[in-house]
């Protein structure tokens, strides 16, 4: 039984189990149940001391008792992807306990022929969905033998693809006891990140630099993903996990659309920050942000 082994633990976040419990208490601790029970979550990737408390404000927000399979949707930071691909692991590790993969979920999704498979050595390299278990398996430590995970690593999606996999996504997204974990950092701003978008009428660059991430997440807020792909046209945002965010954004549509859910969709950011506050064209910094989608 192949298993996905922890490998970014001790360098992106403690892989000393005390130690992590602690923090991650610590940090679901001081974030309020404001929006819950979560359906979908959006929570960043970077090493836990520069986004760990703001992705407690997401996981706050989910009930473990009703979650029976988890949906990780992480984008590609090294391979070439121009669709979706699956993990070839049966469980993926962390430093609490391993998480089972549902394998059912994944010969469905194997079955619509839009699916890769990635390598052990790929699945590996990649953080961004490895950087939302331990958080995951926190929160439903009580519960660890009653749910299982279903990893997708999501590529550079043209329009036409983050349509197609909202409308397979949806009828998971449907079902109360699915939740999915949209992995995502927002705007990387400096010249090591190429991107370097600056409006003076925002005040000084970090201030530049949380108006146009608020504008974003404004925009996701209206569950509109058109809106949301107009908003990185305009501005070229460089926000990292902005094809896993258009996933949601198309399956929530997709239900919206097809008036199979009789429920009312609201979609909240929780929690901003910065990794440092960018003050000259020198600097750099990454954004972090929390969000929770609930069905009334």
């Amino acid at each position: 039984m192949a298993v996905r082994h922890a490998v970014h633990g001790g360098s992106w976040y403690t892989d000393k189990v005390k130690d992590l419990n602690t923090q991650l208490e610590t940090w679901l601790n001081n974030a309020d149940l404001t929006h819950g029970p979560a359906r979908a979550i959006i929570a960043p990737h970077a090493g836990y001391q520069y986004c760990g408390a703001v992705s407690g404000f997401a996981f706050r927000q989910i009930s473990p008792a009703v979650v029976r399979r988890v949906f990780v949707l992480g984008p590609s930071h090294h391979v070439r992807l121009g669709g979706c691909a699956l993990s070839s692991a049966a469980k993926v590790e962390t430093p609490f306990y391993d998480l089972k993969v549902d394998a059912q979920v994944y010969a469905e999704l194997d079955a619509t022929g839009q699916f890769e498979w990635m390598n052990m050595r790929v699945d590996e390299d990649e953080h961004s969905i490895e950087m939302q278990l331990p958080y995951l398996a926190k929160v439903m430590e009580d519960y660890k033998d009653n749910f299982s995970v279903v990893p997708v690593l999501v590529g550079s999606l043209t329009l036409e693809k983050e349509a197609l996999y909202g409308r397979i996504f949806s009828r998971y997204l449907a079902d109360p006891q699915n939740l999915f974990v949209i992995s995502s950092d927002f705007c990387h701003w400096g010249n090591r990140f190429r991107y370097t978008y600056y409006d003076h009428n925002w005040g000084e660059i970090y201030q530049s630099i949380q108006t146009l991430d608020r504008t974003g997440m404004d925009i996701i807020e209206t569950l509109n993903p058109q809106a949301f792909t107009d908003y990185l046209k305009k501005y070229g945002n460089t926000i990292c996990g902005r094809h896993p965010i258009s996933v949601l954004l198309q399956a929530v549509h997709h239900l919206q659309k097809s008036g199979s859910n009789g429920h009312k969709m609201t979609l909240k950011f929780l929690k901003y920050a910065q990794s440092s506050q960018a003050r000259r064209m020198v600097d750099s910094s990454v954004s972090y942000a929390a969000a929770a989608l609930t069905f009334e």
